[in-house]
């Protein structure tokens, strides 16, 4: 039995990922702790690990950033993510100090954190136990094949294209990104770390970092870092009180049914909602919205169209094998879960890390990428045409599904957490192994 540390920011898709892990974790005999933010000490005490709370870390609601963060509002597209990721790794000595308080009376085998998670990284580089991140979006991590995170452009490993990907990863390190660069080093340096080059790049140098898709979605590297391990998606936790709504056989019907989703937490205003309403109102599909669990009435979609249905929250185990088409504003877990059901995808994103999602989209071939969040309803009306007539989407998708298929993410995750927790080490192998 080992020992195993958990360590999230208390965001959902930070948080969800690591249900079925934790899960699985203690099913198999270990003991779990996981430390993460107080709004999610039921879900994690449903898996059987032990819930350790913040003592210095800030904690929050992730459903009211804008509120707790206020910065963030003033801000749009790159800007915001600069904002965002100063905030994440600013947090990481106060994370460091509660980690350290944790292991001090639970000498944990092995920690496992989400990317955010900036305290634990800088815990295994000051001599920490064996540590590894579970990717909760793309991979981050600077390539000569691809573009630098956050621009979403296109990779290309052409001579031209990486010279291109140099003077882009220069640029953004040294101009774009020079604060947020800055801030890594600061707070490297208020912890007694020395400074490095790009900090994103840091997060794959740890024992292993696992990537919860396959290898077809993800970017083309030569120079892979050794450390990553591409698992399969992993599951979505399901609901035991999951009510199906009222429309549920509605879905069954001959009508093809487009999902539209704005997430869980850029979803305060109707900013795809809407446009996908219109555009698809007078179209012969049965619309289907889930909210991410805000008000109906607080969205303003209590009257919609004959042809719209809204819920709160629907599982997606139950409606995307449903489902034709997603519209959806590029969150990496549920695009994984779509395509793991065979869905073409239209994107509609442009913060955070959602233009590099619909980019891989647009790359795989999967779906449509319309370079913005706030679609006109004619475009997102022709998008939607597009991956529901043109058959390549189609069978791109469930050409995907057969990979995602293929793999065990679970299995794979705890075999590698258990071969580090035994030995301190991941085994050397292929790093696009299943």
């Amino acid at each position: 039995m080992a020992r195993i540390l958990i360590a999230t920011v208390p965001v959902l898709g930070h948080v969800a990922p690591f249900v079925p892990l934790a899960r699985a974790l203690v099913a198999c005999g270990h003991e779990v702790r996981w430390f993460t933010g107080a709004k999610y000490r039921a879900r994690v005490e449903a898996t059987g690990a032990t819930f350790v709370g913040h003592t210095r870390a800030r904690d929050y609601d992730d459903a009211r950033l804008d509120e707790e963060f206020p910065e963030r509002t003033r801000h749009r597209g790159l800007a915001r993510l600069r904002v965002d990721l100063r905030w994440f790794i600013a947090a990481a000595p106060d994370q460091l100090a509660d980690l350290r308080a944790i292991l001090a009376t639970f000498p944990a085998d092995i920690v496992l954190h989400d990317v955010a998670m900036v305290g634990a990284h800088f815990l295994f580089e000051l001599g920490g136990p064996p540590t590894g991140a579970l990717g909760i979006t793309v991979l981050v991590a600077n390539s000569r094949d691809t573009a630098p995170f956050g621009l979403g452009l296109q990779p290309s490993s052409t001579a031209l294209g990486r010279l291109r990907n140099r003077g882009l990863n220069w640029l953004v390190e040294h101009v774009a990104f020079r604060d947020v660069q800055a801030c890594w080093n600061a707070t490297r340096a208020s912890v007694d770390l020395p400074p490095t080059g790009w900090w994103m790049d840091e997060m794959t140098r740890e024992t292993f970092y696992l990537q919860p898709t396959v290898p077809s979605f993800e970017y083309p590297r030569t120079d892979l870092p050794p450390t990553v391990r591409f698992i399969g998606p992993l599951p979505p936790e399901q609901p035991i009180d999951a009510q199906q709504p009222e429309f549920w056989d509605e879905l069954a019907g001959p009508r093809p049914v487009v999902h539209v989703t704005q997430g869980t937490i850029a979803n305060t205003s109707p900013v795809l909602f809407a446009p996908a309403i219109e555009a698809l109102a007078r179209e012969d599909v049965l619309v289907v919205i889930a909210t991410g669990h805000r008000p109906v009435e607080e969205l303003g979609l209590g009257r919609v169209p004959d042809n719209v249905r809204v819920a709160p929250f629907i599982p997606y185990a139950h409606l995307l094998p449903r489902t034709s088409a997603m519209v959806t504003n590029g969150g990496y877990g549920g695009v994984q879960l779509a395509l793991a059901h065979g869905v073409p995808l239209v994107v509609a994103g442009a913060s955070e890390d959602k233009p590099e999602v619909a980019g891989r989209v647009a790359w795989s071939g999967v779906g449509v990428n319309l370079g913005t969040a706030t679609p006109r309803p004619a475009v997102l009306r022709e998008a939607v045409r597009a991956v529901l007539d043109d058959p390549r989407y189609r069978e791109r998708a469930r050409a995907l599904a057969q990979e995602y298929g293929s793999h065990d993410s679970v299995a794979r995750a705890i075999e590698i957490i258990e071969t580090v927790a035994r030995t301190g080490r991941a085994q050397p192998d292929d790093a696009t192994a299943a």
